[in-house]
């Protein structure tokens, strides 16, 4: 009966493999190919992150002896293999640097821009945003003169996620532009695809176009989970969140029992769940109360904790304007007592609705109320006025022509006549001759 080899059994035998000889012909390359991408898919699986950075640098002199392409596939693959294991994000910054170093010195232009893209995407999700942006531009500068379409639809989309997360939309906008134009000059990946849909829906959402975002998050659902990304559920908890933006409650909770929802299930659909049932019902305490119970999955996505924030301020707001109408004057204690939020919150609330002219009233902060004014009827007398005005002007221009056509001499009255009649004689010879045209044509 054969025993299945232990890992550290495995291991050894790899690396025996890839030392051993020269990677002189196919077979030994193949075979050198196949042990470092065993290696290192092994070392992920125990999160050994440390032993793959030391195989990227004890591999460099068998890059030198395979074939360009070959070496840029087993580099991206050895620095995606860390990616896999959580918390290594400064190590994988570290193995960008040191690589692109390496590439520098080898002259390896190719593999060098790749990486130069990798380490774009790493620095903007460590939030340094200066630095992407200050590599992407270097980087867009060169390989926009090599015309590498694949690259620069991966350069303009991390740049339109960096000026999205600054909140640059409108140079986001045009980054993403810029990457659709591209991609539809070659073959997209479904990958690709999906990040430019998703790209696209955050922006949409960004503008207030909710439906159209949910058709964008939609498409990006479906390439992910064509390749079985875990993207995937992010994108389903984008479409309910447009869902919940555009009051739409039963489309909320027929997403969540169709395919998108039962292939994502869990805490995320949950989250949105509990956030969409405390809409529909305009409570603020169950909203405040889903945000503390599920703020794990609703806190820490920042698409979602925008847009959650801006829907919270405009319950809020609602809320606060039904419970004043009934008052002229009212305690903000017994405001805040009633829609069962700390004072401090409430009166500032109410301040930026004063200030935002969504309320009219002061606050008296001595007495400790809200004193509220009746809307004042529109007076259109001004606009009247202006009308009056602009039509009397035109009576008189009219009037002041009258004047100097009565007050002409009688010379230049017969002249005036005289040149109304050659017209009207001109007219008429123009006529007949038109007629005698359409008559030869017959």
């Amino acid at each position: 009966m054969d025993v299945e080899p232990t890992d550290d059994e495995k291991m050894a035998g790899y690396l025996s493999t890839i030392e051993s000889g020269e990677a002189s012909d196919d077979e030994s390359i193949k075979a050198k190919e196949a042990a470092v991408l065993a290696l290192s898919a092994l070392y992920a699986k125990r999160r050994e992150s440390e032993k793959l950075a030391a195989l990227l640098v004890t591999l460099r002199p068998l890059f030198a002896a395979i074939p360009k392409a070959k070496t840029a596939k087993l580099v991206k693959r050895l620095i995606e293999d860390v990616a896999k294991i959580p918390g290594t994000e400064a190590l994988q910054m570290r193995l960008c640097r040191d690589a692109i170093e390496w590439c520098t010195a080898e002259k390896r232009s190719y593999l060098r821009q790749r990486i130069q893209a990798r380490l774009a995407s790493l620095l903007l999700d460590s939030k340094q945003y200066t630095d992407a942006l200050a590599l992407l531009t270097e980087l867009l500068r060169e390989v926009k003169r090599l015309d590498d379409k694949q690259l620069l639809v991966d350069i303009f989309l991390v740049e339109a996620q960096t000026h999205h997360a600054l909140r640059n939309l409108p140079k986001a906008t045009a980054s993403l532009t810029a990457a659709r134009t591209n991609a539809n000059a070659i073959y997209c990946p479904p990958l690709q695809q999906a990040q430019i849909d998703l790209m696209a829906g955050s922006l949409q959402a960004e503008n207030g176009d909710f439906k159209t975002a949910f058709s964008y998050f939609y498409e990006a659902f479906e390439n992910f989970d064509t390749i079985g990304d875990a993207t995937s559920v992010s994108c389903v908890k984008y479409m309910l969140l447009s869902k919940i933006m555009l009051s739409l409650p039963d489309d909320v909770n027929a997403l969540v029992q169709g395919k998108p929802g039962q292939k994502a299930g869990g805490p995320p659909i949950e989250a949105m769940s509990a956030v969409a049932a405390a809409h529909k019902e305009r409570s603020l305490h169950d909203f405040e109360a889903a945000l503390a119970a599920h703020h794990a999955e609703l806190g820490a996505d920042p698409i979602i904790a925008h847009h959650l924030a801006a829907l919270y301020d405009i319950l809020m707001q609602e809320n606060i304007l039904r419970l004043l109408e009934p008052y002229s004057v009212v305690e903000t204690a017994h405001v805040a007592s009633l829609i069962k939020l700390p004072l401090e919150k409430v009166e500032e609330k109410l301040s930026q609705m004063i200030l935002d002219k969504k309320l009219k009233g002061i606050l008296d902060a001595g007495a400790g109320c809200l004193i509220l004014y009746d809307e004042a009827a529109a007076d259109s007398t001004y606009e009247q006025a202006l009308e009056t005005l602009g039509n009397m002007g035109k009576v008189v221009d009219a009037l002041y022509s009258k004047a100097n056509l009565l007050a002409a001499p009688p010379k230049a009255k017969e002249e005036e006549k005289d040149a109304k009649k050659d017209g009207k004689e001109k007219d008429g010879k123009d006529g007949e001759k038109t007629l005698v045209k359409k008559k030869d044509k017959k």
